[in-house]
């Protein structure tokens, strides 16, 4: 598996990746329809994906991983170097998603041992993330990857209440 950068050119996504991305996010319709993230989880359309990803870019510290193998996209991740709370001191995951035709191949682990290193290698300490409560199945993979619970609140974004997860990064 690969991990590269995504940078869009000239403000936009080139479009055979763009239709490659939202392959990826459309195969995704039960975590799409738990999370509320687009209208119809199940017609998620270009725009919408190229709109999701264009809010990301403009956050400060925000970056875009496509996780390739065999030459195709099979996930992507999303990151932040600072969370905008000033007493949070670590970097977070703001979304890891594999395509969920590939899901129970160990990409989705692959995926996040990759940018575990990638903040392990900028010097982090540690590493976080929040689940939704209504995602058992996210809850389970991200404690059998060595997550902890620490905190309960609601999302920034949408207030939806979740559990905050964090990792050592030794």
């Amino acid at each position: 598996m690969l991990l590269e950068q995504l940078r869009p050119t000239d403000g936009a996504l080139p479009g055979e990746l763009l239709t490659e991305l939202t392959a990826l996010y459309a195969s995704n319709h039960e975590f799409h329809a738990i999370s509320g993230d687009f209208p119809d989880p199940y017609d998620i359309r270009p725009e919408q994906v190229a709109a999701a990803l264009a809010d990301e870019f403009v956050n400060p510290g925000a970056e875009v991983l496509l996780a390739r193998s065999e030459g195709r996209v099979v996930g992507i991740a999303i990151t932040l170097a600072r969370h905008p709370d000033p007493a949070d001191p670590d970097p977070w995951i703001g979304l890891l998603m594999v395509d969920a035709g590939a899901h129970g191949q160990g990409f989705g682990r692959r995926l996040a041992e990759a940018v575990e290193e990638r903040f392990r290698a900028a010097g982090r300490g540690a590493v976080r993330l929040a689940v939704l409560d209504n995602n058992p199945k996210g809850l389970a993979f991200w404690t059998a990857l060595g997550y902890e619970a620490i905190d309960h609140r609601r999302d920034r974004g949408l207030g939806r209440p979740c559990s905050v997860l964090r990792k050592a990064l030794p």
